[in-house]
């Protein structure tokens, strides 16, 4: 089984060469599967197979590019979904939490020549972002590799750069803890390609691309290295920072019913939400010091922990 990932730090900025922090997160996963008598869903399950046939098609045109850097046994993927196979996953589609990524995982590390395994140096982490950066395109338009990096790694990922990506260790989580690292459930289906698109286009703007650099990025590295050295408090407050950035500059990912959500836990201390992933719709990412004081804020939101602290 795969699973399923959150990015807490660096949705946007990761395109544009800053930091990322991604996590795997073991309450959705995936696998391939053969449709049989005890298949529980039928229709997910033949709709599933229906988009790996288009999907073993684009596989199979970009394995025959020259150097291309990897190859995978097309004839073995087209037999198997010949005979029923498809994806079976508890990860749900367009929530920001990565898919496709596991699916992208599950059919590399199943049909690969020459595997791509530990140990694991620099130039075989940016190998495998590189592969799956090819594979997963056929899902988003443009792929950073980093959702089934991480689902076939099942380890948190450090991104310094584009060409700079190392696995790491996070602090432990402090079951007792307060502080809470959690999904907000906006009930919407978000898709990824429009967001980047929306993106793109507001990379064309000057002060958007000063924004980005002296301050996105700013508060997205603070972040990243406030968590991973446990400084909590410290964290917080630079939580507060990104949301409000965020807030300020990319509106269009975030839904128009919760920016004034967004904005009151800002005034109020008690919560502060994020992207998580391209936005849109699916989760918000959400950092509090007092969890169940968030909750009561957040009353009739569907709420998930990711991370104690």
């Amino acid at each position: 089984m795969f699973y399923s990932k959150i990015l807490l730090f660096g949705e946007y900025g990761i395109i544009k060469n800053s930091k990322g922090l991604a996590i795997p997160f073991s309450s959705y996963n995936g696998g391939l599967k053969m449709l049989s008598d005890t298949t529980e869903n039928i229709s997910i399950a033949t709709k599933s197979n229906e988009t790996l046939k288009e999907y073993v098609h684009y596989l199979s045109q970009i394995t025959q590019q020259k150097n291309n850097g990897f190859q995978l046994d097309i004839t073995q993927i087209q037999k198997d979904i010949e005979q029923g196979m498809y994806f079976d996953s508890s990860i749900p589609q367009g929530y920001g939490v990565g898919s496709s990524g596991a699916l992208v995982a599950a059919i590399y590390d199943k049909y690969a020549f020459d595997k791509i395994t530990e140990p694991l140096t620099r130039e075989k982490l940016l190998k495998l972002k590189t592969i799956f950066s090819k594979m997963e395109s056929f899902f988003h338009g443009k792929s950073s590799g980093l959702d089934p990096l991480n689902s076939y790694l099942s380890l948190p990922i450090l991104i310094n750069s584009q060409n700079h990506i190392e696995a790491t260790g996070i602090p432990t989580e402090s079951i007792n803890g307060k502080g809470a690292v959690f999904l907000l459930d906006s009930g919407i289906v978000g898709q990824t390609a429009p967001m980047v698109q929306i993106f793109m286009e507001k990379m064309k703007n000057k002060g958007f691309r000063a924004m980005l650099k002296n301050q996105f990025s700013k508060y997205t590295n603070a972040c990243i290295e406030n968590f991973l050295q446990g400084n909590f408090n410290l964290l917080v407050g630079n939580v507060k920072e990104l949301s409000s950035v965020v807030l300020s500059n990319f509106k269009p990912m975030i839904p128009e019913q919760f920016h004034e959500l967004w904005q009151r836990g800002i005034d109020s201390g008690d919560y502060f939400l994020k992207l998580c992933g391209s936005g849109g719709g699916g989760y918000i990412l959400g950092f509090t010091e007092d969890f169940q004081k968030a909750k009561t804020a957040l009353k009739g939101h569907k709420l998930e922990v990711v991370y104690q602290f």
